[in-house]
């Protein structure tokens, strides 16, 4: 299958790229730099040129597609309305080029849209009140009813793995900054999380397999709690573990501080049952409980 793939240079997106060409696909990655397109050809995929803003380039390499994994997204959390904006247009985009076609379109979701506090299920639609990305799941799912095989892979508050430069090695950063590291209260809500190895795989799966409308979950770790990540920064980094006021987090995490607080468990047992996909690599605490993680 020729597959085109957005994101293809990123974290996730370059996992899935490799996962794709040794499972034996074509891969045509989108590349807006010559940094992007050099390494998307360093690992044996084609390039297309453009970007999310140029919805063209994502017109064109989706209608020259056999189908699309959509895993790039603009990570502005100054502006994340925008953000998602930009994202549900990308995603009409992409799938406007493939309707009627009944071609499979994968688009990328997060379980932050889910109520928080139960652990979520494929099953369960957005939380009305989410700033997640609600637009662009919908959009997604909409498209099944015009003949574009769509799927949705919810992806977790962390999804871990070598390279990662996401919400825990920000935790590290202000914990080796401010000399403590630190949870909100009594640290008991949860994150649920990922390696990428396995994401990437269930991302082929969806592509390969899963019906139009279906949700995925990609959930290694169903919910660990906010104190079991700080207390082994502290311990890898030799400071205080302590607990903040919601106050005191405020100026602690900044930005952080929506993250810090999330409640959100989630699980992937209809995902394992329904395409055999089974996580198997390391869980998030054993991941993170390496030098790699606190560069040295």
């Amino acid at each position: 299958m020729r597959v085109f793939v957005t994101g293809a240079t990123g974290f996730i997106g370059s996992a899935i790229v490799r996962e794709l060409i040794g499972a034996g696909h074509e891969v045509v990655g989108l590349a807006r730099s010559e940094a992007a397109a050099a390494a998307l050809a360093g690992v044996g995929a084609s390039v297309h040129r453009g970007s999310l803003d140029d919805l063209d380039s994502l017109r064109s390499g989706a209608a020259a597609a056999d189908g699309v994994i959509h895993a790039a997204f603009v990570h502005d959390f100054k502006d994340y309305a925008e953000a998602n904006q930009k994202d549900s247009q990308a995603v009409k985009a992409l799938g406007e080029a493939l309707a009627g076609s009944d071609r499979p379109l994968v688009v990328t979701s997060v379980t932050a849209l889910l109520t928080p506090g139960r652990l979520g299920t494929e099953m369960d639609t957005a939380d009305p009140h989410s700033v997640a990305r609600v637009a662009s799941e919908e959009t997604a799912l909409a498209m099944a009813s015009q003949g574009v095989r769509t799927s949705v892979v919810r992806l977790p508050t962390s999804v871990h793995g070598d390279g990662d430069k996401g919400l825990v090695p920000t935790l590290i950063d202000v914990a080796r900054r401010t000399g403590v590291s630190a949870y909100v209260g009594d640290g008991t809500n949860r994150w649920p999380a990922v390696h990428r190895l396995d994401a990437a795989k269930l991302y082929r799966l969806a592509l390969e397999s899963a019906p139009a409308g279906t949700r995925l979950h990609a959930i290694g770790d169903e919910g660990v709690a906010l104190r079991d990540i700080a207390a082994l920064i502290g311990r890898r980094l030799n400071v205080p573990v302590v607990s903040k006021s919601p106050e005191e987090a405020v100026d602690h995490f900044s930005w952080l501080m929506h993250f810090v607080m999330m409640d959100n468990p989630a699980s992937s047992a209809l995902t394992q049952e329904r395409f055999e996909w089974r996580p198997g690599q390391p869980t998030l605490l054993s991941d993170i409980d390496r030098k790699a993680y606190f560069g040295i």
